[in-house]
């Protein structure tokens, strides 16, 4: 089994100055793959915006920057990539806007022919999803853990799990096969803040990869 990481997702809604503290407390306590900046609702300026806050924050501790739904802000704003879903730019388009060197990831949800296909058409990485109900965000989807065996087993592309992760739950996908592990609640609404939210999902997958 190869070790599974934290990938952290912003909140929706965000203050740049008042989260970037918060960022920086999470990445130094414990390590983190990746952060994907998700604002909804905002305009470009907004976006640009807040990249120029908080991405210095993450390459200044060798992690990735990743762009929520924009491929084209992805790469006038210098991010590491961006990730995509099923009403965003479509895959095909999304990787020649990225050209060869940013990271592409796409959201399946529970399709294994979704993946498949983004896959061939030069994903660098598959997110299924929702493992569990999320207060983050609402879904009708709900993927069985097995996806994750299915596809580490036969696809060399890591494979990030989604939707309602915490501590008590993740043991399951961790052991299914999950490259990384994508978390919102669990770390930014932690009672104890975020530095408490990052150490106890870490220690939680360093159990399961144990078991």
């Amino acid at each position: 089994m190869t070790d599974c990481q934290l990938y952290l997702i912003t909140p929706e809604s965000l203050d740049p100055a008042t989260f970037a503290p918060r960022l920086a407390e999470a990445l130094d306590a414990g390590p983190v793959a990746a952060v994907q900046l998700r604002l909804k609702n905002v305009d470009d300026d907004t976006i640009r915006r807040a990249v120029d806050v908080l991405q210095p924050i993450t390459h200044a501790r060798d992690v990735a920057f990743i762009m929520n739904d924009r491929p084209d802000l992805a790469v006038a704003c210098g991010c590491d990539g961006a990730h995509v879903g099923m009403d965003d730019t479509d895959v095909v388009t999304a990787r020649r806007i990225l050209g060869a060197e940013l990271q592409l990831g796409v959201s399946c949800y529970d399709s294994r022919d979704m993946a498949l296909r983004a896959g061939e058409a030069g994903a660098d990485y598959v997110a299924f999803g929702a493992f569990f109900p999320s207060p983050s965000k609402e879904t009708e989807v709900r993927a069985d853990p097995a996806l994750l065996t299915w596809w580490s087993s036969m696809i060399e592309l890591p494979v990030v799990a989604i939707g309602g992760i915490t501590p008590e739950n993740c043991g399951t996908l961790v052991r299914a096969g999950a490259d990384f592990l994508s978390v919102i609640s669990a770390i930014w609404s932690h009672p104890d803040g975020p530095g408490a939210g990052v150490r106890a999902m870490n220690a939680a997958i360093a159990a399961a990869e144990t078991d």
